[in-house]
């Protein structure tokens, strides 16, 4: 069997891009099995070409992993290839081409309730700007371009379109086009970058390694030559005006309800206590759903959003994982955000995971392993990286490196991680991917989360407690 290092590597996208990048491939004689919308596995191999592996992940890790090496080519959106490049410009990223499908582009938007219905009225306000972004580094980038004089970005993990007006000023998020944007009530003030999938590399990889085979196979699908890294120039383009709407009536108490995979219990729960959520289903998620209360506001969010925007005041409560909440209070240590229910749905294990191959049952053999020297540096990957950091701190584990993921974690094993720690529920996923469970850090199920600083009049108060009820009658 060849060694690793002889392998050309290629990371493969999961999500919106997976079924014409599977197509492409095909197209191109570049034929992995198993790559299609219900693959279950993270590995593959070329037919025909036997020294070509392929490992898939969430687009935002690609480029990552071909920065730093671990992969030699790489297929994303552009979006994610500039958004690393607007923070680490020199890094060894090398975009090839464009490859002519997954075709949008990275908008900044605001609510009609803004008043703003065009770049000029942005520029000429000397506002305290709020900016909600899966792309922070590109959002301070077009700040400072346009030269705000104060603003703060808001890093979020998804779903920014839901955060104006009341939450953030602007979103800058990825659309197909502009009728998409005002589909969700929202004004398209510029585009910044026009977005398809890319061909990226490493810039190591293509000095030294021999990769002219597979990058022919590419080329009748490359849109222009190989070419060195550029940096991301935001423009400041024009939009068509758009009629202000006026605002609605503010709410005075605002909760924040989770997607995701917390979604369904999280509305069976809801129903259960007699909370009647309109539009918050898995058919047809409403971002912002109603109620027969007309003094509850209420967004659905990523949960592990919530304790920072709870922190920020943005939010009075919060349905989430006590997971997340923990890693907020890990980061945060003097964060006023704290527990208020344990709601018992959802539970989860967090976990610390290995190759099955791997000669260790639990934590204090992993110890004894990296003092061996068997391990020069353990390599930790995790959406959990302060938890993970504290874990390994706790343990006296050293030296280790953390690998922050946004999702599909347990891929990153053993090629490119040591060590996992992840959640799983039956541990299922980490068995069909020959990982074991070396360790159980905690059990984590769904909270009511609130800020203990909140300082909030009478009325306020009332309601809040009628919901806190609400939801505590559901664990009787």
């Amino acid at each position: 069997m060849k060694d690793q290092s002889e392998y050309i590597r290629l990371a493969l996208p999961k999500g919106r891009l997976l079924s014409p990048t599977a197509n492409l491939l095909k197209e191109i004689t570049l034929n992995f099995r198993g790559y299609s919308d219900n693959t279950r596995r993270y590995r593959l191999r070329a037919a025909g070409f036997s020294h070509l592996l392929a490992k898939i992940f969430r687009e935002k890790d690609i480029p990552i992993q071909v920065a730093i090496g671990n992969y030699d080519l790489g297929i994303c959106g552009l979006d994610w290839v500039e958004e690393l490049l607007a923070r680490y410009p020199s890094s060894a990223l090398v975009k090839i081409s464009s490859l002519n499908y997954g075709e949008g582009g990275i908008y900044v938007v605001a609510s009609h309730q803004t008043g703003i219905s065009n770049i000029d009225e942005l520029s000429a306000r000397q506002s305290n700007w709020r900016v909600a972004s899966e792309y922070p580094n590109l959002a301070q980038g077009f700040a400072l371009n346009l030269r705000m004089k104060a603003f703060k970005i808001f890093p979020v993990w998804g779903a920014a379109e839901v955060y104006p007006p009341e939450d953030a000023n602007l979103a800058i998020l990825w659309a197909k086009d502009e009728s998409e944007i005002e589909t969700q009530g929202l004004i398209p003030l510029i585009k910044l970058l026009s977005v398809n999938a890319s061909l990226i590399a490493n810039r190591e990889s293509l000095e030294k390694r021999d990769m002219n085979q597979i990058l022919k196979c590419f080329s009748p699908k490359l849109v222009s030559k190989p070419r060195a890294n550029t940096t991301v120039i935001v423009g400041l383009g024009r939009s068509n005006h758009v009629t202000f709407c006026p605002p609605e009536k503010a709410r005075r108490i605002k909760l924040a309800l989770p997607d995701g995979h917390q979604q369904l219990p999280a509305a069976q729960f809801l129903k259960q206590v007699g909370l009647d959520i309109y539009g918050y289903t898995t058919g047809a998620l409403n971002r912002r759903p109603s109620t027969d209360l007309d003094w509850l506001g209420i967004k659905v969010i990523r949960p592990q959003d919530m304790p920072l925007q709870v922190a920020n005041g943005n939010f009075d409560l919060a349905i989430t994982g006590s997971d997340w909440l923990l890693e907020h209070l890990y980061r945060f240590p003097s964060s006023p955000v704290m527990k208020l229910l344990d709601l018992g749905f959802g539970k989860v294990k967090i976990v610390a995971a290995v190759s099955k191959d791997m000669p260790i049952t639990n934590v204090d053999d992993l110890s004894s392993f990296i003092q061996s020297g068997k391990i020069a540096l353990l390599r930790v990957a995790s959406e959990y990286i302060n938890i993970a950091d504290k874990y390994l701190r706790d343990n006296y584990i050293n030296p280790y490196k953390l690998i922050p993921t946004w999702g599909a974690s347990e891929a990153f094993l053993p090629e490119d991680a040591d060590l996992l720690i992840d959640n799983i529920q039956t541990g299922k996923t980490l068995a069909q991917h020959d990982l074991k469970v070396i360790d159980v850090l905690f059990e984590s199920t769904a909270c009511l989360i609130g800020s203990k600083d909140n300082v909030s009049p009478p009325d306020k108060k009332e309601k809040t407690e009628f919901l806190i009820q609400a939801l505590r009658r559901g664990l009787l």
